[in-house]
């Protein structure tokens, strides 16, 4: 295949990265969005090219094709696209940084990889397997060239569905006469070589297979030729790992040997059966234990390596703040869900050909329309927006189907469009459904699944809903905590709001707590001057106003308000609202001379900035009047009120 191709007028392929049976792997450029991807080029071979059999083969790998690519996982390789370009069938994947099994223990002179490397790599592709079994999906040709680990650490597995088209296309070697076809020989299942019924439990044979390899250096079963080594896997027990790997901790030898036992009943009789029991072995074997609760001991929760430096990305609405590092990592959907890559051909219904997408729902345009209503958006202009984003969606629905993750992705924005546009009730039950969708889809621990119900609790806030919110912040917490860890700044984030929200239902004294505790992990996790480890700082000293600590309050405040001025600038909103803060805690404490300073410091403020009929302007006005009031100074509050009242009506009028 020449170099510099263009597929289906989209994918320029660029150099080869892999060949196989099964083809070649291309690195390519995808001319629509900009990026590069992997393009797996499938080309027929043998005798078998009448029309009647090729017509059979493609819808075969059409719907093999629509399958691999309906799985959504971080642990297993996205696919983007498919279809056919001068009769090669192909496959457009995520392009993947890393090396496989295989060249890692190549790269280690096939010596085996060290035990906590082989524990992570187990889990991982547990975990993945899980989720495709839960789709009753089976790899059937598990093996390490198979499985990547990426420069980060995440564990993916490739080429799901293809191993299926094998016998049909003509990619694999037979390994005898007797019509073994399917499967690699040193990682097959016995039920594989005998021809009998293969199930979830076959991968997991071969994931066996694959953790013997990785563990030891050599693969279970490899002296002699291919129908040997099938016979011993039918026949022959494996030898101990731990005769070649002593170090090996012996409750992973003990999952290694029973993934590889003869008969399916007496292996882990699924994958999350085996998570478990790499989950005991971990915890037995390091000791670890998380502090006690509640008087009990529970096993310490490992934050896994795939979740290094991962964050939910940026929210759909203004209305949440977050992090700046998590507003700089938007990345997460695109790595576990393809971004926003489509299809450029579904399937007919009827007839099983392809029909072109209108150039509207190509999902090149469709990306670029939401992006263009969220930048509508964040100009102000809500009802340009929400009508872009309504558009977006019903493309994405007729191109993509109502499930999937960017379908998904452009309801989350229309549903918290809505609440830009006032419609709070409407934005409150659209977003429950899209947070139920996520959840049944991608998982109800996913990221993208967690920020729709984040920010669901701030909708639910501004209803008045405030028992509903504070549920809602507590359970993404504490699945943030899990899949995260405590001090991640996403799980900070809905911890600070789950303060929020008990300050909000009078329960000052629990929210004090969550706040103290707070500020310690902020402190901890970012460092004292942090901005958001200052707003923890401000909410703790809230509450210690409404629990009437009105001395401890002023000096949490003056330190926060100082710190702010340091870091953010003496007019930034936050100082101001800091400085006003110190203001109250004045006033509550009888020292109104003082605390008329700090509100005119503000009202001057945010009239130079933000202009004297902002709304936020006059309600600093009204402060001061009120505190000239409380000084006896009746005459100069009086003109202020109606210098106030007449900047609202100027408002008004102009509205």
């Amino acid at each position: 295949m020449a170099e510099d191709r263009l597929i289906q007028g989209r994918y320029r392929l660029l150099d080869i990265i892999g060949r196989g049976g099964m083809g070649e792997v291309w690195r390519a450029r995808d001319e629509s969005l900009g990026r590069q991807v992997a393009v797996k080029c499938l080309k027929p071979v043998g005798p078998r090219h009448e029309a009647g059999f090729l017509t059979v083969l493609r819808e075969r790998f059409r719907r093999e094709a629509r399958a691999a690519a309906g799985l959504q996982h971080r642990g297993i390789t996205v696919v983007h696209d498919f279809g056919e370009d001068e009769g090669t069938l192909f496959l457009v994947m995520e392009l993947l940084s890393g090396r496989n099994l295989s060249q890692l223990l190549d790269d280690n002179r096939r010596r085996p990889l060290p035990v906590p490397d082989v524990v992570d790599i187990a889990e991982q592709v547990g975990a993945a397997l899980a989720y495709t079994h839960e789709q009753a999906i089976v790899h059937r040709d598990l093996k390490p060239a198979n499985i990547v680990r990426t420069a980060d650490g995440t564990v993916k597995i490739c080429d799901f569905g293809i191993a299926r088209l094998g016998h049909d296309i003509g990619f694999t070697a037979r390994l005898t006469g007797t019509g073994v076809a399917m499967g690699s020989p040193h990682y097959m299942s016995p039920e594989q070589i005998g021809a009998d019924t293969v199930d979830h439990r076959s991968d997991l044979y071969s994931l066996g297979c694959v953790l013997y390899e990785i563990a030891t250096g050599a693969p279970p079963f490899g002296s002699g030729d291919a129908w040997a080594v099938l016979v011993d896997h039918r026949d022959t027990p494996p030898e101990p790992p731990r005769t070649h790997r002593p170090d090996l901790p012996g409750p992973y030898e003990r999952i290694i040997l029973d993934l590889l036992a003869k008969d399916p009943d007496d292996r882990p009789q699924d994958a999350d059966e085996l998570g478990k029991r790499l989950a005991d072995a971990r915890d037995g074997h390091t000791g670890r234990t998380a502090p006690a609760v509640g008087g009990a001991t529970v096993p310490a929760q490992r934050q896994p390596s795939w979740t290094r430096g991962m964050t939910t990305g940026s929210p759909a609405a203004g209305t949440v703040r977050r992090p700046a590092a998590d507003r700089a990592a938007a990345v997460l959907t695109d790595s576990w869900t393809g971004g926003g890559a489509g299809r450029p051909h579904e399937a007919s219904p009827a007839a099983g050909s392809a029909r072109p997408v209108p150039p509207g729902d190509d999902p090149a345009a469709l990306t670029a329309r939401l992006e263009a209503g969220i930048a509508l958006s964040r100009l102000g202009r809500h009802f340009e927006a929400y009508q872009v984003c309504a558009g977006v969606l019903a493309g994405r629905e007729r191109v993509l189907g109502p499930d999937h993750p960017d379908t998904l992705g452009c309801r989350h924005h229309l549903a918290f469009g809505l609440a830009r546009l006032g419609r709070l009730e409407d934005c409150y039950a659209t977003a429950r459904e899209v947070a139920g969708a996520r959840s049944r889809v991608l998982g109800a621990r996913h990221p993208d699944t967690l920020l729709t119900r984040y920010e669901l609790g701030f909708v639910m806030g501004q209803l008045g809903k405030w028992e509903e919110a504070l549920g809602t912040y507590r359970e993404v917490a504490a699945a943030r905590a899990e899949t995260l860890g405590h001090d991640h700044p996403d799980t900070l984030a809905a911890r600070y709001e789950t303060g929020i929200s008990l300050g909000r239902l009078g329960r000052s004294a629990d929210a004090l707590a969550v706040y103290r505790d707070l500020v310690a992990a902020r402190t901890r996790a970012q460092g004292a001057d942090d901005p958001e480890t200052l707003r923890a700082r401000h909410g703790l000293g809230v509450n210690l106003g409404r629990l009437g600590r009105w001395e401890e309050a002023l000096d949490e405040a003056c330190e926060v308000a100082a710190a702010r001025e340091r870091v953010l600038g003496a007019d930034h909103p936050d100082t101001l609202v800091s400085r006003r803060e110190v203001a109250v805690a004045l006033g509550w404490l009888g020292r109104w001379a003082d605390a008329l300073g700090n509100y005119r410091r503000v009202a001057d403020a945010r009239e130079r900035v933000l202009g004297a009929g902002d709304l936020e302007a006059l309600a600093s006005r009204t402060d001061e009047a009120q505190c000239l009031e409380q000084l006896g100074r009746t005459d100069e509050a009086a003109a202020l009120h109606r210098r106030v009242a007449a900047l609202r009506q100027e408002r008004a009028a102009r509205r």
